[in-house]
């Protein structure tokens, strides 16, 4: 029987600077659009992302007073480590676990570079043990909160009596190019957002509780008694899609970030996800009419609904991420995440199958499987 891992607790955690829609269509216009320049196209964007707020690292009327991209990674690390601590106590304290509990963690991020990376700067600050294994990851992009359960879920088959936590820190607001008036720079303006996201897993063989020194298999409780922890993790999976690179990433400029989103996103998702999905559910013997919940990225209106579409989803099927989306943006990675917590808390029927749903550059999917 395969070894399952199980998803102990979730949290997230958005920086304090919460802004409208309207407010942050105005700063970008200040910041970016060629003076005498008309912005109805500006506001249509906006209108259309089908956003309403998003917390930002930093106030508004800071972001023009950044000088170049070293000013904006300092500001990054600064407020990552902070997001990151806050994520990562909470969900272990959620999950009645420690921080030298932690034997693995794995740290993503695409929005800001750090060496030594943010996993290694929070392990002092928060209390890791000096002998944590760490995996820094940056390029996933948006799939890396899916991802980033699946490997740690991988890793977990191996050290069965484990306890691991993923990490992710995305502050997207801090690689806004300024004086850049490309649609592509003003959709990313008005779609993300700003925040991170803990998930502590434990492996088949660790149960509840502080740290245990090494001593015989613990067997865990079976799902859905009194005292079990989240979903388990059954299984998941991978797919790159060739020619498709161009539609999503970054140009490494001298200031910073620029923002590479291809309006042919939505057809790769109608080209390609349907036969991933259900590939991928009918080899463990379901089909989409048995997924109680599906906890699909925010990758915009338009992403979305083609999700929606070539699933053929029932009504109501993505109302968490939608909500996700209006009410803090794409938080890149993140995100999904968040949809996942929601979701959590909703309290599927147990002992059902759920689906995350994640993609970002390569351009690429990843699935994970989950019984609730």
């Amino acid at each position: 029987m395969p070894r399952l891992s199980r998803i102990a607790a979730v949290r997230g955690a958005l920086p304090p600077n919460r802004y409208s829609q309207d407010e942050i269509a105005d700063a970008f216009a200040r910041m970016c659009l060629p003076e005498g320049t008309g912005r109805a196209l500006l506001d249509r964007l906006y209108a259309g992302a089908r956003v309403e707020h998003r917390h930002l690292s930093l106030p508004l009327d800071r972001y023009d007073k950044l000088d170049g991209f070293g000013a904006a990674n300092d500001a990054f690390i600064e407020t990552s480590l902070e997001l990151g601590a806050e994520a990562v106590c909470g969900a272990l304290e959620a999950a009645g676990l420690a921080p030298e509990d932690v034997d693995m963690i794995l740290c993503t991020s695409v929005t800001g570079i750090a060496a030594p990376s943010l996993e290694a700067r929070l392990a002092g600050r928060i209390g890791l043990r000096p002998d944590v294994k760490r995996v820094p990851v940056f390029g996933l992009g948006c799939v890396a909160g899916a991802a980033g359960i699946a490997r740690v879920h991988d890793y977990l088959r191996g050290w069965p009596d484990h306890v691991a936590v993923l990490l992710s820190v995305e502050l997207c607001s801090l690689t806004l190019q300024r004086e850049d008036a490309s649609v592509a720079n003003m959709v990313a303006g008005a779609l993300f957002g700003d925040g991170a996201a803990a998930v502590v897993v434990c492996g088949a063989e660790r149960t509840p509780g502080p740290h245990r020194p090494p001593g015989p298999a613990r067997v865990p409780e079976p799902p859905g008694t009194a005292g079990s922890w989240g979903p388990t993790v059954v299984a998941a999976r991978s797919h790159l899609y060739p020619g498709s690179g161009q539609v999503m990433g970054w140009e490494v400029r001298d200031t910073g970030f620029r923002v590479v989103l291809d309006a042919g996103v939505p057809d790769v998702v109608r080209t390609h996800l349907a036969a991933d999905v259900h590939g991928f559910l009918a080899d463990h013997g379901l089909t989409s009419g048995d997924v109680t919940a599906w906890v699909c990225h925010p990758g915009g209106p338009k992403v979305l609904e083609a999700v929606a579409e070539t699933l053929e989803l029932p009504p109501g099927a993505l109302d968490v991420t939608w909500r996700s989306l209006a009410e803090v943006g794409n938080l890149s990675s993140s995100s999904v995440l968040h949809v996942l917590r929601d979701t959590i808390a909703l309290r599927p029927p147990p002992g059902t199958p759920g689906l995350i749903i994640a993609m970002g550059p390569g351009f690429c999917s990843e699935l994970v499987l989950l019984r609730w």
